[in-house]
């Protein structure tokens, strides 16, 4: 059978053990989306069926979380003083920029996540691929922002080359596999060190809201139940738990409403339970300094 060839097969229970800092045994994180996308043509997420281009509703609903959502929400991660990893789209540099700056003045880690989610990666051929990583990279870096060591591929979109285009470009890891509890190592062409962190697709905003239509209270109920459950399985070995939001979905007042309720019986237990609040760079930076990994 064809296989993808990164990494070799693992059960999650015949590893090295090790801990998080600290003695820490479960990292968490948590990764906000903030994409921008073209008017009148491309990909997004839809609220309503589509309509034909310009699709005003869809389009405005989702520009609601630039405006409105996202602001709601970094400054609920201030009150609960959560770190978090803005996943960026650097066409929001020339759209909002204030926005990518709030997130950096913070101290939160800034992740590469394409130029537009309106565009799929999968898409391009290897040369524009590598343009696009070069190219998002010197953008915020020429905006003043320290330069991404990580990459979320907009939708999760990939070609075969992706892996190898990503460590030859500098980054350091990828967010795009969410196969495992824990950072695996992928193999590259040239040898360079790419890591996986791991980036959920269960705990995340867009496929259970918008895809399976679950509520906010749901939602929120979920981050509580993923944490409660992880943190008994990290007894036997460190894992990483991810959240993933997007703020024109659970920035929506109503949804936030739960979502605040969860994190905040989250960071309720941050100084007696055994949880890194944390980044995914500062995950791949522990597990890149560990002989056993």
């Amino acid at each position: 059978m064809k296989t993808h060839g990164r990494f070799d097969y693992r059960a999650i229970n015949d590893r090295p053990d090790y801990s998080w800092p600290q003695g820490k045994r479960l990292a968490v994180y948590i990764g906000l989306n903030l994409e921008h996308f073209s008017f009148g043509e491309g990909l997004g997420a839809c609220l309503a069926p589509p309509q034909p281009q310009p699709d005003v509703l869809n389009y405005s609903w989702r520009e609601y979380g630039n405006r409105v959502g996202a602001w709601r929400m970094l400054e609920l991660f201030d009150e609960l003083r959560l770190p978090c990893a803005a996943l960026v789209n650097t066409s929001l540099l020339d759209h909002c920029p204030s926005l990518v700056a709030a997130c950096a003045q913070r101290g939160h880690e800034i992740v590469g996540h394409g130029h537009t989610n309106a565009e799929r990666q999968g898409d391009m051929t290897e040369t524009e691929e590598k343009a696009l990583l070069e190219n998002c990279k010197q953008r915020l870096v020429q905006a003043g922002l320290a330069a991404p060591s990580g990459w979320l591929s907009p939708w999760i979109s990939e070609t075969v080359h992706t892996p190898d285009l990503l460590a030859e470009s500098g980054y350091r890891y990828t967010l795009n596999w969410c196969h495992d509890d824990q950072p695996v190592r992928m193999n590259t062409r040239s040898g360079a060190q790419l890591w996986s962190i791991p980036y959920p697709q269960e705990l995340n905003d867009i496929p259970m809201v918008i895809g399976r239509l679950m509520n906010g209270k749901d939602f929120a109920d979920m981050i509580v139940d993923q944490y409660e459950e992880m943190l008994l399985q990290a007894r036997s070995q460190p894992l990483v738990m991810g959240i993933a939001l997007h703020p024109y979905i659970v920035g929506q007042p109503h949804r936030l409403r739960h979502l605040r309720r969860a994190l905040e019986h989250l960071a309720a237990g941050r100084d007696r339970e055994e949880a890194w609040w944390t980044t995914p760079g500062a995950i791949c930076d522990w597990v890149a300094s560990l002989p056993a990994c």
